[in-house]
């Protein structure tokens, strides 16, 4: 099973939302969609939901036309938006409820499926109580059951750790993999990267609505020839001092402050020299380690942070 992005444009009065934008994830994968605010992520979201229209261009999921047969699709995905339940007098058994008679699930097939999505989602202790009566990590919950209600093939999942705590997005980077075993097609952006690099399959980067690169993160670093870097911070030394220590290094190639640390790029993957040489010169070294190239890393090298 494949999503595949073709051509997309979706455009506004006086902006370009998506423009040309085309990519593709299978069933099994856990998709990163990155871009800075505004980069057009959210638009191609809603149309492959089918809650928008392109411009042109197509959504093909599975081979079928977002555009042309928006009824089959909607069958098929299921949307997870960057906005929570808000309704206050309904509880989380009867929301799950409501939308499963929704997509036309009935009778005790219903109540099975809602029952075993709550059990899932860790929602069964919570179903009774109204939906403004749980917290925001348990409303997240509640859109994602939502979301998977229907057991669709795909999922969109926009945002979905967005203002949780550590706990919670532990829970759900856990739950998703579990959807990901499962075989399903999952596209997620987040602004969390160091947490979406250590689930995604692929990413793709998109700025101003255009991709600028997609694929395997580690593919990515390794065509971009992102080097590793050394973290060095000293006992007795200031940031300034310690830098200008490093610089006179012969295999030191460029190095700069980096918060608390100095981080060097060397001419050689062996950095035992530099750091003989350091405690040579009466450096007390307190951390000396190698920070390797990540998602952040990526998304700094490859968008230039305009916006629309």
């Amino acid at each position: 099973m494949e999503v595949h992005i073709a051509k997309l444009k979706r455009y506004f009065p006086n902006t370009k939302a998506v423009e040309d934008l085309s990519f593709s994830f299978r069933g099994g994968q856990i998709y990163g969609f990155v871009g800075p605010n505004g980069a057009g992520k959210t638009t191609t979201m809603r149309i492959l939901a089918t809650l928008d229209e392109p411009t042109s261009g197509d959504i093909f999921v599975d081979g079928i036309s977002v555009v042309q047969y928006p009824d089959l699709v909607r069958k098929m995905v299921g949307y997870m938006p960057d906005t929570l339940p808000a309704h206050k007098d309904i509880t989380v058994h009867e929301y799950l409820d409501f939308f499963a008679l929704a997509y036309g699930l009935r009778d005790k097939k219903r109540n099975e499926i809602v029952l075993h999505i709550e059990e899932f989602t860790g929602l069964t202790e919570f179903k009774d109580k109204t939906i403004a009566q749980i917290s925001k990590g348990m409303k997240q919950r509640v859109s994602l059951a939502r979301a998977i209600i229907h057991d669709p093939v795909v999922l969109i999942l926009d945002e979905p750790a967005a203002g949780l705590d550590p706990r919670a997005r532990i829970e759900l980077r856990e739950l998703l993999k579990a959807l990901r075993e499962q075989g399903k097609a999952i596209l997620i952006s987040s602004h969390i990267l160091s947490e979406l690099g250590e689930i995604c399959d692929g990413v793709a980067f998109i700025e101003r609505g255009q991709l600028l690169r997609a694929g395997k993160i580690e593919n990515m670093i390794e065509s971009m020839e992102m080097k590793p870097m050394t973290m060095i911070r000293a006992k007795n030394y200031d940031l300034e001092t310690l830098l200008k220590l490093v610089l006179e290094e012969p295999i030191v190639k460029t190095a700069q402050i980096a918060g608390e640390e100095v981080a060097v790029l060397l001419t050689t993957d062996d950095d035992s020299v530099l750091l003989s040489s350091l405690i040579g010169k009466g450096v007390q070294i307190a951390e000396f380690r190698q920070h390797k190239a990540h998602l952040e890393d990526l998304f700094l090298n490859i968008t230039k942070g305009r916006l629309q």
